[in-house]
């Protein structure tokens, strides 16, 4: 009796293999086709669906309990989360106008609209004459993403409207804040705040997604170009490191000095504001003086600030100080910026790279030092206290500020350059920007402070004579 089998029969023959093979190339091509058409379907519905909008849309909020964000470092009333799970639609008016309808979904939670929203001025703007200038329009509009813009309302303000409810938010809601968070496109956050022992508590927080297909139209509107131009860089953390920056194409120099600065490394650290609420945001130890921050022999790191606009301790946020290890000097400019007529001042720090000896420059432009408030060094945070980047608004403002100074007619820029002009990514080094006030005795004294990553804590003090 044969051993072969009808398999190996058939495989044999070679007319039958023949065609099987045909078969087979056919069905790889036919399945190969219906993958791609899938795939293509799957993408389009998906892009359909990410850039949707209408004039009234239903959008998630996002909650988190106490348990869920342990390193909240906001100051919490005691009545936080006392009037949660809340619905958001949001209205297009018209133009770029919008309402923001905060619904509740229980009796004792009040329907909270924000009204009339301009949101051209948090949609980002370049200003124009950046767009003369492929590198300083990449920068414009990352560190304009990459910036938090938090702009609150007075619960008294005619943008605001309360009803319903317990009461209890009509006769104790202090502030709204509407925030565009530092991240990738779209990442938005809603809170509410009461006074509590004459100081501001947040008793709501939650964080949404905002309609993509809206922040689209109104970037294309406000800027006069494709969206598409930009989108990845603006949805993605797509860091430009190394782009060229002319400073020369943001103001024209009218004359300089090397100005007299002191930067005391044994001096202590200071804290105040937000700073004195995120120590445990700040992931290090024995941290006492600005030294401690250049020494490599400390490890330092920084809670992470991540979607939807929350921090995390357990993905941690490193530095790259050793980019401004050493200071060298700090310049004072006089400048007139584009797009304003008065003239302004200019502070450079220069620094040496303790790994590489290249030198780093800091640039703080477009200032009228004179005209900055004259604080003890307690009070550094009511001072000017902003991003760094290209016109960028104020981290926190109010709203009737914000519709006074629009960001993109700020001669205000701060950049940090290697010696060849190139930009150096400010978010890896673990600086957010610079404040600045003059000495309460001396108007002739700028204190200058150095932010960390996400405004954990202070990094440097510069004593610098304007004299």
């Amino acid at each position: 009796m044969s051993n072969t089998s009808a398999v190996q029969k058939i495989t044999s023959n070679p007319l039958l293999s023949k065609f099987n093979l045909r078969v087979t190339k056919k069905q790889i091509l036919f399945s190969t086709l219906i993958v791609s058409l899938s795939l293509i379907g799957l993408g389009a519905f998906w892009f359909a669906s990410r850039y949707k909008f209408d004039n009234k849309m239903s959008v998630k909020l996002q909650e988190l309990s106490n348990a869920e964000y342990p390193e909240n470092p906001a100051a919490l009333s005691t009545n936080f989360q006392r009037y949660s799970s809340r619905k958001l639609t949001i209205l297009k008016k018209d133009g770029t106008n919008f309402d923001f309808v905060l619904e509740p979904t229980n009796a004792r939670t009040a329907k909270i609209v924000v009204k009339n929203v301009d949101l051209s001025l948090l949609v980002p703007k370049a200003p124009e004459w950046t767009k003369k200038d492929k590198g300083l329009e990449v920068i414009a509009f990352t560190d304009r993403e990459w910036n938090r813009q938090q702009v609150s309302f007075p619960a008294n303000s005619e943008n605001i409207e309360i009803s319903g409810g317990d009461g209890f938010e009509k006769q104790n809601l202090a502030e709204i804040a509407l925030a565009n968070n530092c991240l990738n496109a779209g990442y938005w956050e809603i809170l509410l705040f009461t006074k509590e022992s004459g100081n501001k508590a947040l008793y709501y927080q939650s964080w949404f997604t905002f309609p993509m297909g809206h922040y689209k139209n109104i970037f294309e509107k406000i800027n006069n170009m494709s969206y598409w131009k930009h989108r990845w860089r603006l949805e993605h953390w797509q860091d430009p490191a190394g782009t060229v920056v002319n400073t020369n194409l943001l103001r024209e120099v009218i004359d300089e000095k090397e100005a007299p600065a002191k930067f005391p490394l044994d001096e202590r650290i200071i804290s105040s504001g937000e700073q004195s609420r995120k120590i445990r945001t700040t992931l290090a130890k024995n941290l006492t003086t600005w030294g401690d921050f250049y020494n490599d022999a400390t490890e330092i790191k920084f809670a992470s600030f991540r979607p939807p606009g929350y921090y995390d301790s357990e993905k941690p946020w490193f530095n790259q100080y050793w980019r401004i290890g050493k200071f060298e000097k700090a310049i004072l400019r006089n400048i007139q910026p584009v797009g304003v007529k008065q003239k302004l001042q200019e502070i450079e720090l220069v620094f040496k790279d303790t790994k590489n000896g290249e030198q780093n420059r800091l640039f703080i432009s477009g200032v009228n030092l004179k005209g900055l408030p004259q604080l003890t060094v307690n009070d550094y945070s009511k001072g000017l206290y902003m991003p760094m980047g290209i016109g960028i608004p104020p981290f926190y403002q109010s709203y009737e500020e914000l519709q006074k100074n629009h960001p993109d007619k700020s001669p205000y820029f701060s950049v940090l350059l290697d010696s060849k002009n190139r930009w150096i990514d400010h978010h890896s080094l673990a600086v957010d920007g610079p404040v600045m006030h003059l000495d309460k005795d001396n108007p002739n004294l700028l204190h200058l402070y150095l932010l960390s990553y996400e405004r954990n804590t202070l990094v440097a003090h510069f004593l610098i004579n304007l004299e």
